[in-house]
Formats: C-alpha cells, sequence, structure tokens
C-alpha cells in the first residue's frame, strides 16, 4: 500500500520469516536455553507486569543470560511476541468432534455432542485464555494471528460451525459474530482483572465501591431493578450469568437465520 511517494509494508512476522537469529562473531550457542523456555518466560513476565513492563532486556534478566543470548532464538521482540500469541492459542481446549473431523482421525466419542454444545466450548475456553493473560487481546490486534496453534483452533472452530447446518458462504461472519463477541468480553474481564490486581483489591471489593460511588447517581428505579435483577453475589457469578446468556443469544441468532 502506498501513502504518497512512500510504499508502506505490513509488519514482519515469524511464520513468514525465513532469516536466521542474528549472532556475533565469537559467540557461543547459551546452554540450557530453547524456544520453550524464552517463550515460557515471556508469557509469565506478561501476566505479572503486561506488556508495557515486558522487555528483552527484562526477559534476559529473569533467564538469568544476556540479551544476546535471547537473540539466538528470536530475531525480535515481535517475534517473540507473536510465538507468546500463538502459546496462548495452544492452551485452548478444543472439542475432540471437531479435532477429529479436522484430523480426519477417530477421536469422536460414539455420540458426538451438539455443535452449539461445541461452539459454547470454544467460546467458554478462548474466554478463559484472554482473561487469564489480559496481555493477549491486544497482541491479536497487532500481529498476524496464523501460527499452528491458531491455525487448529480456527480449523476447529469451522468445523464447528460447518456443523450447524449453515450454508458455506454465511460460516465466516457467523464465527465473527462469536469471536468478537468474545474478544470484547474477555478484553473488558481481563483488565478488570488485572486492574483489581494492580489496586490490591478483589474484584468484589472494587464493585462494591464502584457501585457505591454511582447510586446516587443512579436516578431511575428502573435501573435499580435491572441492576437487582441481574442476579449474582459475585462479580465472578455476574459475569458468567451475562457471558452464558449473551453467548445463547448470538446461537440463538444464528440458528434464526439458518432456519430462514
Amino acid at each position: 500500500m502506498a501513502t504518497g511517494s512512500r510504499t508502506v509494508r505490513p509488519r514482519s512476522s515469524v511464520w513468514l520469516s525465513e532469516r536466521k537469529a542474528p549472532k556475533r562473531k565469537g559467540d557461543q550457542q547459551p546452554v540450557g536455553l530453547d524456544h520453550l523456555k524464552i517463550v515460557a518466560a515471556t508469557m509469565r513476565l506478561l501476566d505479572a507486569e503486561g506488556l508495557s513492563g515486558f522487555s528483552m532486556r527484562r526477559l534476559a534478566a529473569e533467564l538469568g543470560v544476556t540479551a544476546m543470548s535471547v537473540y539466538w532464538y528470536v530475531e525480535t521482540k515481535d517475534h517473540l511476541l507473536e510465538l507468546a500469541l500463538d502459546a496462548a492459542m495452544g492452551e485452548i481446549a478444543l472439542p475432540m468432534e471437531a479435532v477429529g473431523s479436522v484430523e480426519g482421525h477417530e477421536h469422536s466419542p460414539a455420540e458426538p455432542r451438539d455443535w452449539r454444545e461445541q461452539l459454547r466450548q470454544l467460546a467458554a475456553e478462548y474466554r478463559q485464555v484472554m482473561v487469564r493473560h489480559s496481555w493477549l487481546p491486544a497482541l491479536l490486534g497487532e500481529y498476524l494471528n496464523i501460527g499452528p496453534n491458531a491455525v487448529v483452533f480456527s480449523n476447529a472452530a469451522l468445523a464447528v460451525m460447518r456443523n450447524s447446518g449453515l450454508p458455506d458462504d454465511k460460516i465466516t461472519s457467523a464465527l465473527s459474530l462469536v469471536y468478537q463477541f468474545v474478544y470484547g468480553f474477555g478484553t473488558i474481564e481481563g483488565r478488570f482483572a488485572a486492574r483489581c490486581r494492580a489496586a490490591g483489591l478483589t474484584q468484589d471489593e472494587l464493585f462494591h465501591e464502584m457501585m457505591s460511588s454511582v447510586a446516587d447517581r443512579m436516578e431511575f428505579d428502573e435501573s435499580r431493578k435491572i441492576m437487582k435483577a441481574r442476579g449474582g453475589n459475585t462479580v465472578e457469578e455476574m459475569q458468567d450469568r451475562d457471558f452464558t446468556f449473551a453467548l445463547d443469544l448470538a446461537i440463538a441468532g444464528i440458528e434464526a437465520l439458518r432456519d430462514r
């Protein structure tokens, strides 16, 4: 894509790069280090300090090596973050029915679950990963999510949605509805949890503090009635109720459009 006389190129991806990691003359490959250890340490740091607190120097200190040692295994910080992104995608437990249909293996139970239940599992797992790793949503919007774990997840989701009976030209649109709903819900939930940790409060403590501060500004009895009817004694219960019902609405909409 050109802007004026300047050509704008997309950010390079670890999945598209064929170059080797740079090495200085005389450097020796560090002992006891490998991709798995580096990515695992990266994810621990991201979980603890977020994207703003992450650096290659901080990672090297965590691993007890020099920063240059890390570059034996990855070209850039961006490539390392892509690897962490795909590792997080690999934590999603996929429906075995969908995995079996993708791989062509007989992994499915004798009576496979309905596609709706499989879709609920995918959505719930996707949500949990984004909440567990509050840095993940930002990376999903920044990098190409085309690593091996992401591809397996995508193929499984396609297999589930194909079983819904939707025509092929509507499958990706229906998945977009579910993806974007879970992305938005998980992003807000994960950030709220991170804010509570930073403040040294539980989610329930911060929620009740917030509600107390706005109680006198909820001028209509109807607003109070709706909040009370929402149910749930804890923030976690309220979030689960909202997520479950909203996902049911999305699935009902997919069914309605399919039948129409």
